[in-house]
């Protein structure tokens, strides 16, 4: 390394604290890096032979770094930041395990010798995890309800629209607790709350028995679930429904005069039409439910929209 590099070397180490510096030659292999490079489990200083770049990348996404370093040491493509998971542990060959991978940006910036022929790049890596993580925590929050932790009708109506871009069919369910607004105005929001959440879990345990793959639950809003039940016939799906309110009645029996008696109603449809034609239809199905008495299970029949 000449003293010019050198001094661009350390120019980046002390505006950079905490990230890491590469010196790459012409063909990607890595010939220095600053002593934190040590905390994704490489010691250059012990390695017999130069690693590569896309060494550092997990498996998957080594081909797409290296394309993206190679352009940009050909001068094929703007100097720019990507970002790609590390397998960071001493055991990077063989661990796959998903704690130890961790997101870092990289960045490069062209070298040239004295004679101006291109000769390597130096490589800025910053770490980007926490910011990954917390994407994804803010994604999870965008479509997970608070109160019970299942999807919510977001989630769940982008899942229906990619069963109706496959031809749809499968057979929807959506729930109720009975009386939900009266139990609220006698015993207010909180006993409302655990009512809704013991129901979700109760829910959750019951599609979990389930034999068909593929099924998924959901939070419609304050009171409604939903349960899209693939590989099963309107028949099939109607008798689990059943078993479910029968079963969620003999559980919430009251154990004595003053508790509340809490029952649960039904609505059946098929996915077809579209997402808020499907919903509605079973919305529909459990309106009849509850007008005909509550703990039963009931459709809407087979209409079309204009």
């Amino acid at each position: 390394m000449n003293d010019v590099e050198g001094h661009v070397l350390h120019g980046l180490l002390e505006e950079a604290s905490g990230d890491i510096v590469i010196r790459l030659d012409r063909h990607g292999f890595m010939i220095h890096a600053s002593a934190n490079i040590a905390e994704l489990g490489l010691d250059l200083s012990c390695a017999l032979l130069l690693p590569h770049i896309t060494d550092l990348a997990e498996r998957d996404h080594a081909g797409f770094l290296g394309e993206h370093v190679s352009a940009v040491l050909a001068g094929r493509t703007q100097i720019g930041w990507i970002e790609f998971p590390v397998v960071a542990c001493a055991e990077r060959d063989t661990c796959r395990e998903a704690q130890c991978q961790r997101w870092y940006a990289l960045s490069l910036r062209p070298m040239c010798d004295t004679n101006g022929t291109p000769d390597g790049a130096l490589c800025l890596m910053r770490s980007v995890q926490r910011l990954r993580s917390l994407e994804g925590e803010l994604h999870s929050r965008a479509v997970t309800d608070p109160l019970t932790g299942l999807a919510n009708r977001q989630a769940f109506c982008a899942s229906l629209r990619r069963h109706l871009a496959r031809g749809g069919g499968q057979m929807v369910a959506v729930f109720a607790v009975d009386s939900m607004r009266a139990l609220l105005l006698r015993y207010g929001q909180r006993t409302a709350d655990e009512v809704l959440w013991g129901f979700a879990k109760f829910l959750e345990t019951m599609t979990q028995s389930l034999t068909a793959p593929g099924h998924e639950l959901a939070q419609l809003d304050g009171e409604r679930f939903a349960v899209l039940l693939p590989e099963m016939t309107a028949r099939c799906a109607r008798e689990w429904a059943e078993d479910v309110l029968t079963t969620f009645a003999g559980l919430a029996a009251p154990t004595s005069a003053k508790a509340p008696q809490l029952t649960a109603s039904a609505g059946l449809a098929r996915v077809e039409c579209t997402v808020d034609w499907t919903l509605r239809e079973a919305e529909l199905g459990l309106v009849l439910a509850r007008a005909g008495g509550g703990r039963q299970v009931a459709t809407a029949g087979h209409r079309r929209a204009a």
